[in-house]
């Protein structure tokens, strides 16, 4: 070996040396200096042009040897010169042995004070893809055609030893509302440690996730594979503020939520690769002080809610289940409200709504459908308030301390549904139903009871059909209720019993009651849906009162209860009418019997002066066999008193209602004082009732609308009072048509029999029985001989022929027959006391003329008169030329007066004080055989 060679050899080493230790202080150099120099520049460099955005950056530490890079201070700005991300520390440390293997391994990297300004636009897209777009504003590359081969598409070997993000801040902004709304969310702190993008058999990574938007919080902590991906953990969502919520349910919740906190959690497991899985289970939700109000104008909330929880929430995507465990809440107060138009509040906002929602409604059908499950829902300490301003009177009925249980619901909507519900009213009265219910087909079974239910809470609407306002009165109810609607129309039946207890109506203006009683029970009441149809088992009121007043309108007030129908419905009505007749009636009723115990109905007329009062006490009885179905025939049997003495007896047989079956019915009444008739009396006749009794028999038969009736009217020593002054009253001497009516006992007994049409508004029984009784009288006053017919009969004569008696002309003796005629007429005053004959003697000058001129011709027939001398004589004594004695005539009708008056009182006992002499006429009427007809005048004490 030569000396340059060997010395060449010796270098080598140092020159080696040499080269490596400028290659370790070039490598320092480019790791110390020119990388952190380099990147201080390229980071704003690129952010600009790929964002546009201007960053700085304090300071970026790199050392080479650790493979670390340290970032200090970085800022940056989008083009309107607020500020979208900067950070105070970010630190990644590489690990120098996975690169060897080919990863890109990281032993930490660590993110401190990150800020990151998100904005959501009014196109639903995010500032960085806008400012993106903005600063790449070329065509978008196409995609890559995805590689064949398996490696290619395999993600590249990175590996996070432990991720870090601590004191994180994310700036959220809305802009897609009308109102601009932040969500600062700090702290954010993410923790990830053992991360690999390839399978490792047995090794997970972990990780959790601290955020915090004020109050609110989310927990996110688990174990995470990214090749194949897979994760299982366990999410919380704490305390989300109604502000939060109402924000981001703004365009899908149309009312305005006002309070209220949600948190819920979940354990999960999620897998993708060959196929994706999801489930979730132990899922919880609790939903606390809500409160929501229809909009933002409202003073207060309508609905609020102490605590709605959920337990046991499960989600399967892969079977297609949900499962969810109790429902539970607690203090639910929902206020719901009815405008005047009909519109529900609750409803208004979802109307509004209606057609921005209607095209996404429609949900894919394919597949398998969900099965879902409830465990049941359960509620206390509720309350529910109904406001109604549509009625007349605006109305708030509240049920509270309402609780209810509803068992296992799901989607085998054949099952049936246990529920049980109870409640009370705060205005009285509680509520309960339990049962079950099968959503489809839909059936229902229900066991109803109530008691107790203030009935004057629901007054609004029974002033929506009636003019009465409710002063008392509860409710109890008691029943099985059963619903099917397997198919149309919908079918079912009710059965129990149902009670009215303490009820007191009157008119809204009146002050006094109109009706009342103290129970009205209906047992057993069977109800059947379609078709319609009631039966009623018994019927039984008990002590009812019924106040009757004709007010001086003459408008009683039981008329005013029922309000006139609207044009329309009037309409309507008739049509229906129209349509059901010769028809079975749409709904069917049957009543067995109704039971009246101690009923009471009192009647007030106003219209008279004094005012007129009686009443019907002690009204006890029944009425059985009600129904509007032929063949069917009712019977009616009550008993009570009129006035506190008379005796009322009312029965007879009631033929189908609704049909023109035939009703008997009559009414017997006994011992009614007639004094109490007055002033009815005054009206009519013109004078009150010093005394009497009255009978009333009558008998009424009513087919459909029409009536025909017989009322045998029997008075008894009726003594009329002092005169009244009545523009109403008859015109006519009233006394002597009641002597003329009244036999020999003081009983006045008249048949007046009325017919008519019930549905005429122009007809009253009342009216027509007292019309012809006073037309009676009015006839008996005009014509009072023929009120004498039925003795005028028994001798052969007729009525008026009592009225007046013949003689033979010129003389004091009676025509043949009239000796009969003075004993009937002498047997009518005998059983009329009261009745006073007047007997005027009269003459007819010219037949009674002529005949005494004849007795003077003839000496009183003791010589013969030639006919010529007769007829001179007749001629002169027509003529005026020849005359009798002046006291002739005069004579002879005081002649013809005295022997009336003799012949009754003296042959037939008639007593003097009935007979009366007037001063004689002679103005008497000549009969069809010659004789004078001398007329009687009837008075009456």
């Amino acid at each position: 070996m030569s000396v340059a060679q060997s010395r060449k050899r010796s270098h080598m080493p140092r020159n080696l040396l040499i080269g490596f230790l400028v290659l370790f202080i070039l490598y320092a150099l480019a790791g110390f200096l020119l990388l952190p120099w380099w990147l201080e520049r390229l980071v704003p460099e690129q952010l600009d042009q790929r964002m546009g955005w201007q960053a700085e950056i304090t300071d970026i530490r790199t050392n080479p040897f650790t493979l670390r890079v340290e970032a200090l201070g970085l800022s940056a700005k989008d083009p309107q010169g607020e500020q979208v991300v900067a950070f105070n520390r970010l630190m990644l440390d590489m690990n120098f042995f996975q690169l060897v293997r080919g990863i890109a391994g990281f032993e930490a990297i660590q993110l401190d004070e990150p800020y990151v300004r998100m904005d959501l636009l009014e196109d639903y897209s995010v500032n960085f893809a806008r400012d993106w777009q903005v600063a790449n504003p070329g065509p978008a590359e196409p995609a890559p055609e995805a590689s064949q081969s398996d490696d290619a598409a395999a993600p590249p070997r990175l590996y996070f030893g432990k991720i870090e993000l601590n004191g994180g801040e994310m700036l959220f902004r809305d802009f897609t509302q009308a109102d601009m709304a932040e969500f600062r969310i700090t702290p954010m702190d993410l923790t990830l440690s053992d991360l690999a993008t390839w399978r490792r058999e047995g090794q997970d990574s972990d990780y959790s996730l601290l955020a915090a938007l004020g109050s609110q919080t989310i927990e996110w902590q688990g174990d995470l594979s990214v090749a194949p991906f897979y994760s299982n953990g366990t999410l919380k969502v704490s305390s989300v503020g109604y502000e939060t919520l109402a924000h981001f349910l703004a365009p899908f919740f149309p009312y305005d939520l006002r309070g209220g906190s949600v948190t819920l959690s979940s354990d999960y497991e999620i897998q993708a690769g060959d196929g994706f899985f999801l489930e979730t289970t132990n899922g919880q939700l609790q939903l606390e002080n809500l409160a929501v109000s229809l909009d933002e104008q409202s003073e207060q909330a309508r609905l609020t809610n102490a605590e709605l929880s959920v337990d046991a929430v499960g989600f399967d995507l892969n079977g297609r289940e949900i499962r969810i465990g109790q429902v539970s809440l607690d203090k639910l107060d929902v206020a719901v409200a009815r405008s005047a138009n009909g519109e529900i509040d609750w409803l208004a906002p979802l109307a509004t709504n209606n057609g921005e929602t209607e095209g996404s409604g429609e949900a894919s059908t394919g597949g398998q459908p969900f099965r879902w499950s409830v465990a049941g829902v359960a509620l206390s300490g509720g309350r529910i308030l109904w406001q109604d301003s549509q009625p007349a009177t605006a109305t708030e009925i509240a049920v509270e301390q309402l609780s209810a249980s509803i068992g296992q619901l799901s989607h085998q909507l054949e099952e049936p549904v246990s529920y049980e519900i109870t409640g009370s009213l705060t205005s009285g009265g509680q509520l309960s139903l339990n049962g079950q219910v099968t959503p489809a087909p839909f059936t229902l079974e229900a066991a109803i009871s109530g008691n107790g239910i203030a009935l004057a809470a629901f007054e609004p609407y029974v002033q929506e059909g009636a003019n009465l306002a409710i002063t008392s009165g509860t409710l109890g109810v008691d029943g099985n209720l059963d619903l099917d609607g397997q198919q149309e129309p919908l079918t079912g039946t009710f059965s129990g019993t149902a009670e009215v207890a303490g009820l007191d109506l009157k008119l809204p203006d009146s002050s006094g009651s109109l009706v009342s009683w103290q129970t009205l029970r209906l047992a057993p009441i069977e109800y059947n849906v379609y078709p319609a149809r009631l039966e009623i088992g018994t019927v039984t009121l008990a002590q009812p009162v019924i106040n009757v007043v004709r007010n001086t309108d003459n408008i009683h007030n039981v008329e005013r209860i029922a309000k006139a129908p609207a044009a329309g419905g009037q309409q309507e009505a008739t049509a229906d009418a129209q349509q059901g007749e010769g028809s079975e009636p749409g709904f069917i009723f049957r009543i067995g019997q109704l039971m009246l115990e101690n009923g009471e109905l009192a009647y007030t007329d106003r219209t008279l002066e004094p005012a007129f009062t009686t009443s019907f006490d002690e009204l006890n009885g029944s009425v059985t066999g009600l129904s509007n179905i032929s063949p069917q025939q009712g019977k009616v049997s009550i008993r009570g008193r009129v006035g506190g003495v008379a005796d009322l007896d009312f029965e007879g047989t009631i033929g189908t209602l609704g049909t023109e079956d035939v009703s008997d019915l009559k009414l017997n009444m006994q011992e009614l004082s007639l004094p109490a008739l007055s002033p009815y009396f005054g009206r009519y006749l013109g004078y009150g009732v010093d005394s009497g009794k009255l009978n009333l028999n009558l008998d009424y038969e009513i087919a459909g609308s029409r009536i025909d009736a017989s009322n045998l009217v029997v008075m008894d020593r009726l003594e009329l009072g002092s005169a009244i002054a009545s523009d109403q009253a008859v015109n006519a001497p009233v006394k002597l048509g009641l002597a003329l009516l009244r036999d020999s006992k003081g009983v006045i007994e008249v048949d007046l029999p009325i017919s008519g049409d019930l549905s005429d508004p122009d007809f009253s029984v009342g009216k027509v029985v007292m019309r012809a009784f006073v037309n009676l009288l009015a006839k008996a006053a005009a014509s009072p001989f023929s009120m004498l017919g039925s003795i005028a009969e028994l001798a052969g004569l007729s009525g008026e022929e009592l009225g007046k008696v013949r003689f033979i002309p010129g003389s004091i003796q009676l025509a043949e027959g009239e000796a009969e005629k003075l004993a009937a007429l002498a047997d009518a005053m005998l059983e009329r006391p009261d009745l006073l004959l007047n007997i005027r003697g009269n003459v007819q000058p010219q037949a009674d003329g002529l005949a005494l001129l004849r007795e003077d011709l003839t000496v009183g027939g003791q010589r013969d008169v030639s006919e010529e001398e007769w007829q001179a004589a007749r001629e002169a004594y027509l003529a005026g030329e020849r005359s009798l004695a002046p006291e002739a005539l005069s004579n002879l009708a005081s002649s013809r007066g005295v022997t009336l008056r003799n012949v009754l009182q003296q042959t037939h006992g008639v007593p003097a004080d009935q007979l009366f002499l007037l001063d004689p006429a002679r103005n008497a009427d000549v009969g069809s055989e010659g004789n004078v007809i001398v007329a009687f005048n009837l008075d009456v004490r």
